[in-house]
C-alpha cells in the first residue's frame, strides 16, 4: 500500500474527483519493488470512471500480477483540470498504485478501445515525458505496447508505438516479458529486443515494416525490413476460455464508475455474422465458458467486492447454451441477497422476457431492441436476423408483461439504404406505439401510455467486416437523414408516444477516417493534438474544424478514407493483419448484402469464415441442421 501520493493536497482539494488520482483502493496489487524484475504500467486512455469499468484491462492487471517478476499498475488519462496543472506544474504522469512516474516503467501497455481517443494517447504519452514518436525514444522509455480492437487497424497510430499485441492478452505476454528479461539482463538494446519481439506470434513491430502507396494514395506494398519477419501476423486467442486468467478479486473504485458491477464473461465471439459489426467478425470463432466455472466466479467476485450488481457479458447473450442454468443459479443467489442482475444483450423472446421480469423492477426499467434498419430489405443487407413479425410479437409479449418503456436503435446510412428504409424507421417505431395500444386495455394501462426512444447513429464502417469496402456517408448526407427519419416520425398516427434522438455527424466522419486510416494519419493525429485537442471522444472538447484543417494541411482528404468507392482487389492499410477470417469471406458476404441475401448463422449453418482453423469453439459442434 502506498502512503506517498504525487499530487500534493493542494492541488487534490482544487480538482475534481481527487479519488480518481489516489490508488489505494479495494483489491489493487501492492508489490516490493525490489522483488519485481518487470514493471508494467497499463492505460486506459480516458478518464478514469471508464477506464475503471473496462474488463479487459481488469483480466490483464490480474493475469500479469498473478506473476512474482512482475508488477503491473495502471493509469488513466488525468481530467482537463488536473492535465493543465501537471503541464503548469511540470508533475510527470505516475502510475496509480506506486505514485511513481510512468516513464520510470519498463512497459506501458495502453488498450485502445475507439479510434476517437487517439489523441489521448498522445496526452499520456506527452505528460509521461515519453517522446511522441517510437522513433525518438531511447534506452531509458518505457516500451509503449497497446491492444484492444482498434488495433486491427493499428496504422494511423503506428508511429507512436513500439509494438502492438494483435489478439487476445492471455497467451503470449509471458514469453515476451521472458524475452525482455533476458535482453535486459545480457545489455542489449531496445532495438535487438523489439526484433525479437517482432518474432513473437501476434506481436507487430511497426517499425520493422515499410509500406510505400501508388500515386493516387492507395497501398502498392507492405513489406517487412527483414527476411526473418513474418509477412502476416495472426492473432491472438485463447481458446480455452473455461481454464484461464480471470480477475476473482477485480479492483474497486472509491467513487461511482461507469459499470458499478461484476462483469462475467460468459462467451466470447458472436454466432449472428451482422456485417456491420467488426466484433462479431473479430472474436469468431464462439467459446462458451463452462456454466459451473461461471457460477463459481460469479459468488467468489461478489464476495471479494461487495458489488450489489452482476452484469452477464458477450455480445449475445441469448446464444450462450448455458445461459437458463445460469439464470436460475444467479436468481437462487442473488434474490435473496438484493444483488442486481443485469443482462445486456438479450434478444426480446419469451424466455428473456421471463428472466427480466425476474430480476428487474418493471416499472424502472425498459426494454431495448435493435432493429438496426427500418426495413426487412435493408435488414436483409446487414444481415440482421430480425423479422418485424419478432419485433412486434416480442413488443407484445413485453407490454403484456408490465413494460410500457421501449429504445430502439438504429443506423443510418448503411449501404444501399434509400429514403423508403429510412421512412421504415418511424413506420416501425409507430407499429411498437401501436402495439401497446393494441395489447394493454385501457384500464390496465399504467399512466396510460407508452414511451418509445427511438435512436440512430451514423455507420462508420469498419475493418474485417464485409462493408470495409463501402462508401461512407458525408456529414451533410448524414444529417439530411436524420431530418428525414424526425420528419417522418412527426407524421406518424402515434407520434406523441416516440422521442428521437440522433448522434452527431462530425464525430462520425472522423470516426470512419482513423478506422480505415492509413500510416499518413500519424502526422494528423500528432499535429491535431499539438493544436490543443484531446478528450475528442467527448463531443463536447471534439473540434471538428481543427481536424478538418489539419487533414487538409498533411496534403490529405477526408473522402478518401470515407466516401471512396474501393475496389475488390485494393490493398487495405490492414491486410498484414490475419484476423482468422479470410478477405475471401468477407467478400463472399459484401457481395451477398448487395443481392440483399442473408447468411445464416453459425449454429444453423457453417459459412466458411476460416476461423475453424483454431480448432475449437462452435466451429466443431454439432449444427442443428446436420
Amino acid at each position: 500500500m502506498n502512503n506517498h501520493l504525487a499530487l500534493s493536497d493542494d492541488i487534490l482539494m482544487k480538482i475534481e474527483k481527487p479519488a480518481r488520482y489516489i490508488g489505494n483502493e479495494v483489491n489493487a496489487v501492492y508489490k516490493d519493488t525490489s522483488k519485481v524484475d518487470v514493471r508494467f504500467c497499463m492505460c486506459f486512455p480516458d478518464v478514469y470512471e471508464i477506464g475503471m469499468s473496462h474488463l479487459g484491462i481488469q483480466i490483464i492487471y490480474d493475469m500479469l500480477n498473478r506473476w512474482d517478476d512482475v508488477w503491473c499498475e495502471r493509469v488513466y488519462s488525468p481530467w482537463l483540470d488536473l492535465d493543465a496543472i501537471m503541464r503548469e506544474e511540470k508533475i510527470p504522469l505516475f502510475a496509480l498504485e506506486s505514485q511513481e512516474p510512468v516513464k520510470n516503467f519498463d512497459f506501458l501497455g495502453i488498450t485502445v478501445q475507439y479510434e476517437m481517443c487517439y489523441t489521448n494517447i498522445l496526452q499520456v504519452l506527452d505528460l509521461s515525458g515519453i517522446p511522441l514518436l517510437a522513433k525518438d525514444r531511447t534506452e531509458e522509455d518505457p516500451i509503449v505496447i497497446g491492444g484492444g480492437p482498434c488495433t486491427y487497424n493499428p496504422e494511423p497510430i503506428a508511429d507512436f508505438f513500439d509494438i502492438f499485441y494483435i489478439g487476445e492478452g492471455e497467451t503470449q505476454y509471458r514469453k515476451l516479458l521472458d524475452i525482455y528479461k533476458e535482453y535486459k539482463a545480457a545489455g542489449k538494446s531496445r532495438q535487438d529486443f523489439l526484433f525479437a519481439a517482432a518474432q513473437i506470434p501476434g506481436m507487430y513491430v511497426p517499425a520493422l515494416y515499410e509500406v510505400s502507396y501508388h500515386e493516387d494514395g492507395t497501398i502498392s506494398s507492405f513489406e517487412p525490413v527483414s527476411e526473418e519477419l513474418p509477412r502476416t501476423i495472426l492473432k491472438e486467442i485463447e481458446m480455452n476460455v473455461s481454464d484461464t486468467y480471470y480477475p476473482m478479486k477485480p479492483v474497486v473504485p472509491y467513487i461511482k464508475v461507469t459499470q458499478d458491477r461484476v462483469v462475467l464473461e460468459i462467451q466470447r465471439g458472436c454466432i449472428r455474422g451482422c456485417r456491420f459489426c467488426q466484433a462479431g467478425q473479430l472474436y469468431r470463432p464462439v467459446r462458451e465458458r463452462d456454466v459451473e466455472v461461471m457460477k463459481q466466479y460469479a459468488l467468489e467476485m461478489l464476495k471479494n467486492t461487495g458489488h450489489e450488481e452482476i452484469s452477464l457479458s458477450s455480445l449475445s447473450s441469448s446464444d450462450y447454451t448455458q445461459l437458463p442454468e445460469l439464470i436460475d443459479f444467479l436468481i437462487e443467489e442473488c434474490g435473496p441477497r438484493h444483488i442486481n442482475i443485469s443482462l445486456p444483450s438479450l434478444r426480446i423472446d419469451a424466455f428473456s422476457l421471463d428472466v427480466m421480469s425476474k430480476v428487474q423492477d418493471i416499472r424502472k426499467s425498459s426494454l431495448t431492441f435493435a432493429p438496426e434498419a427500418g426495413s426487412q430489405r435493408l435488414r436483409n443487407v446487414i444481415n440482421k436476423g430480425l423479422t418485424e413479425e419478432v419485433i412486434l410479437n416480442g413488443a407484445a409479449l413485453a407490454f403484456e408483461g408490465g413494460w410500457t418503456r421501449v429504445k430502439l436503435y438504429f443506423m443510418l446510412g448503411l449501404p444501399t439504404e434509400t429514403e423508403e428504409d429510412i421512412r421504415g424507421i418511424a413506420e416501425l417505431s409507430n407499429k411498437i406505439a401501436a402495439t401497446f395500444f393494441e395489447t394493454v386495455p385501457k384500464d390496465k394501462r399504467v399512466n396510460g401510455k407508452v414511451q418509445i426512444v427511438t435512436s440512430t447513429s451514423f455507420f462508420v464502417p469498419k475493418p474485417f467486416t464485409p462493408f470495409q469496402w463501402a462508401p461512407q456517408c458525408t456529414k451533410e448526407e448524414f444529417l439530411d437523414k436524420a431530418y428525414q427519419t424526425k420528419k417522418a416520425i412527426t407524421e406518424q398516427l402515434n407520434q406523441k408516444s416516440i422521442k428521437y434522438n440522433w448522434h452527431e455527424a462530425d464525430a462520425s466522419v472522423m470516426e470512419g477516417v482513423l478506422a480505415r486510416g492509413d500510416r499518413r494519419l500519424g502526422e494528423v493525429i500528432r499535429r491535431v493534438y499539438e493544436k490543443g485537442c484531446f478528450y475528442d471522444a467527448w463531443s463536447e472538447y471534439f473540434k471538428n474544424d481543427v481536424w478538418i484543417d489539419t487533414i487538409e494541411e498533411c496534403g490529405l482528404t477526408a473522402d478518401f478514407y470515407t466516401t471512396r468507392e474501393r475496389s475488390l482487389e485494393e490493398i487495405f492499410p490492414w491486410d498484414f493483419i490475419d484476423a482468422g477470417i479470410t478477405k475471401d469471406f468477407l467478400k463472399r458476404e459484401w457481395l451477398k448484402a448487395q443481392k440483399e441475401t442473408i447468411s445464416e448463422n453459425c449454429k444453423l449453418k457453417c459459412q466458411g469464415c476460416g476461423a475453424n482453423r483454431f480448432g475449437g469453439g462452435i466451429c466443431f459442434e454439432e449444427r442443428t441442421d446436420a
